[in-house]
């Protein structure tokens, strides 16, 4: 592990807060002393230029208590109960963010959002828009419309498929244990704590315990399904004890943890999923001027575009050709239709051609893999 914290090296930061840091289990009101200092932490990362995502649970919490629910709460009273809790909770991260001038936006999201294409697509265009505007986005489990079939079940899964989704650098899981141990340290007196993971094996499974262990239950098992999802999509993830004030900063500080470190850069595991995940389903043929400027890194612009061949839809993966050859292939961002209406014309013509504006690019350079 290197001197320098995962944290402070993270462009693109998620934080992960369970119901039990954030609403006081008693009186179940937001424990508005610790998300002070949660969200101080986040406007000192702001302040160094990262940007941060947060991904709460709580709502069910906070909206139980007023609506006078009592344990265990059907489906449709759990429904209610979020609805109720959501915006209660979401005004929380205002008062809080906005102490520090920093805008809060709240994103719902339900397992079919990360695994549709069209609906993966727009949410993480929305995601990182309100990064790129300097909003906070406040990410929550749509609990009022989620069945069973397209629950996430866990703000560790939906986290991490967040992580995967906008790319991020780095993922902390805020948690009432400090990491990751050989087997349920309340259990066993020889469990060993480990500092860092690189690789999810099936002894590592094995350490988060039966699912219907405390240590399980305690949500060690999802953290690890969650540490999968990370290590795939080249983000580094933390497990934590998040029940100290300023938990960003305590973990920064050399806090316990348990590290999950992957292989490769977020950006780079992506390229690696478009190149050998992605069958191309069309192609654009680009002139030589975006040839040229497609092997210095650029985009692939409209303009460079002289002939679309194939059917396909927004998010498809298309082969990119130019002078005889495969030049790479990439996540188109327009339809098959629509690229022809705008082939070999600038981007500022976009939104008179089509009756809408989307991307500037047919192809963003971060959704393109070149040949060799």
């Amino acid at each position: 592990m290197t001197t320098k914290s995962p944290i402070t090296e993270a462009k693109r930061l998620i934080v992960k807060i369970g119901s039990s840091l954030l609403v006081d289990e008693v009186s179940g009101e937001i424990r508005r002393d610790w998300m002070d200092s949660l969200c101080d932490d986040v406007a000192r990362c702001r302040a160094r230029g990262q940007e941060v995502v947060l991904v709460s649970s709580g709502a069910v919490a906070v909206g139980r208590r007023h609506l006078n629910l009592t344990q265990p709460l059907k489906l449709e009273e759990k429904q209610a109960a979020a609805a109720t809790g959501q915006i209660r909770l979401a005004h929380a991260y205002q008062e809080a963010l906005a102490r520090h001038g920093i805008t809060v936006a709240q994103v719902l999201l339900t397992l079919f959002d990360s695994e549709d294409r069209r609906r993966y697509l727009n949410a993480r265009e929305t995601l990182d828009t309100l990064l790129r505007l300097g909003a906070v986005p406040v990410i929550n489990e749509n609990d009022t419309v989620a069945t069973n079939e397209i629950r996430f079940g866990d703000n560790d899964r939906l986290a991490a498929r967040v992580a995967q989704m906008i790319s991020a650098d780095a993922l902390v899981l805020f948690s009432d244990i400090d990491g990751l141990y050989t087997a349920d340290p309340r259990r066993d007196p020889n469990a060993t704590f480990l500092s860092e993971v690189r690789e999810i094996t099936p002894e590592i499974e094995a350490m988060a315990g039966d699912p219907g262990t405390g240590y399980g239950s305690g949500g060690m098992v999802t953290k690890l399904v969650a540490a999968k999802i990370c290590l795939s999509a080249g983000c580094r993830m933390a497990i934590c004890k998040g029940e100290p004030l300023m938990p960003l900063s305590a973990l920064e500080n050399g806090a316990p943890c348990t590290w999950f470190l992957p292989g490769a850069e977020p950006r780079t595991a992506r390229k690696q999923w478009i190149y050998g995940s992605m069958k191309p389903v069309g192609t654009l043929t680009v002139d030589p001027g975006a040839a040229r400027a497609l092997a210095k890194g650029g985009s692939l612009l409209p303009a460079g575009v002289v002939m679309v061949d194939g059917e396909f839809e927004r998010g498809d993966c298309v082969a990119v050709a130019g002078g005889g050859r495969i030049l790479g292939r990439g996540m188109v961002a327009y339809s098959a239709e629509d690229a022809r209406k705008i082939m070999g014309r600038k981007s500022a013509e976009i939104e008179a051609l089509l009756g809408f504006r989307g991307r500037d690019e047919l192809i963003h350079r971060d959704d393109l893999v070149m040949e060799g």
